[in-house]
C-alpha cells in the first residue's frame, strides 16, 4: 500500500504529518558520481528533432514529482498527468491504484526538439525524475502502476531510449541494473483534473514535501542551464 493514497480530502493536513513518512527521498536515488556522463549521442536523432513540437510518455512512479520534474525543464511546453499500457475503462485514479490495471501512472511531455532534445529529457528522466532500478514500485509506492517504463511513440524514439539504457548499463552507471520497460504507446488518457500540477497547487502536501521537492532541488542545482522557474 502507497504512503501517498491519502484521500483528496486530506490535502489540509498540516505539515507535523511529514513525520509519518520514514523513507527520504533523497537516499532513494542510486545516481553515478557524474549524472552528465556517457550522454554522447550514438543514435541519429534528426528526424525527431526536425519536427517543431514532440510528445513523449514516461512512467516512473507517482506522476505528481515527475510531472514537476519536466514542467521545470527549459523547451518543454506543457506536461499532463495520465495513465498508459491500459484501457480507457480502467484509466482511473482509484482503479490504477488497486494494481490490477495495466495501467501505469505516466506523463506525456511536450516539447521543442530545436531547446531540448529527446536524449536530454531521457537524462533527466533516469537521473531525476525517478529511479530506473526499482522494479514495480517507486519509494513507498509499490505495484506494477509505479513502474518504470518509456512509452514510445515511434521507432525513433525506441531506438534512442534503447540506446541510453544499454550506456547506462554498460557504464554501470547505478548500482543496479536498469529495470526500465519499453513499451509502444497506444494510448494516453489524462487524469483526473486535481492530478494536474498538484506540486504547484499543494506544495506543502507531506508526501510532495518529502518526495517531490527534492527533485525539484535536485534539478535545479545539477542541471541549473536546463532549469526554469
Amino acid at each position: 500500500m502507497s504512503q501517498r493514497n491519502i484521500s483528496i480530502l486530506g490535502l489540509a493536513i498540516g505539515s507535523l504529518a511529514i513525520a509519518a513518512f520514514s523513507l527520504n527521498a533523497l537516499t532513494v536515488k542510486a545516481i553515478s558520481t557524474d549524472p552528465k556522463a556517457n550522454l554522447t549521442s550514438t543514435t541519429d536523432v534528426s528526424n525527431i528533432n526536425d519536427k517543431k513540437l514532440v510528445t513523449a510518455v514516461f512512467a516512473g512512479g507517482c506522476f505528481w514529482g515527475v510531472e514537476a520534474v519536466f514542467e521545470h525543464l527549459k523547451g518543454v511546453s506543457n506536461v499532463v498527468s495520465g495513465y498508459s499500457g491500459g484501457t480507457a475503462k480502467t484509466a482511473h485514479y482509484e482503479t490504477v491504484s488497486t494494481g490490477m490495471t495495466d495501467h501505469a501512472e505516466s506523463v506525456r511531455v511536450t516539447f521543442d526538439p530545436s531547446q531540448i532534445s529527446y536524449e536530454q529529457l531521457l537524462q533527466i528522466y533516469f537521473y531525476v525524475a525517478h529511479d530506473p532500478t526499482q522494479l514495480n514500485r517507486q519509494g513507498p509506492d509499490r505495484g506494477t502502476q509505479y513502474r518504470s517504463a518509456i512509452f514510445f511513440a515511434n521507432d525513433e524514439q525506441k531506438q534512442i531510449a534503447s540506446a541510453y539504457i544499454d550506456r547506462l548499463n554498460k557504464s554501470q552507471s547505478f548500482v543496479k541494473p536498469v529495470v526500465t520497460q519499453l513499451v509502444s504507446l497506444q494510448n494516453f488518457y489524462p487524469a483526473e483534473d486535481y492530478h494536474q500540477d498538484f506540486i504547484t497547487h499543494n506544495p506543502d502536501y507531506p508526501y510532495v514535501v518529502v518526495h517531490d521537492l527534492p527533485k525539484l532541488a535536485q534539478l535545479q542545482k545539477q542541471f541549473p542551464e536546463m532549469y526554469k522557474k
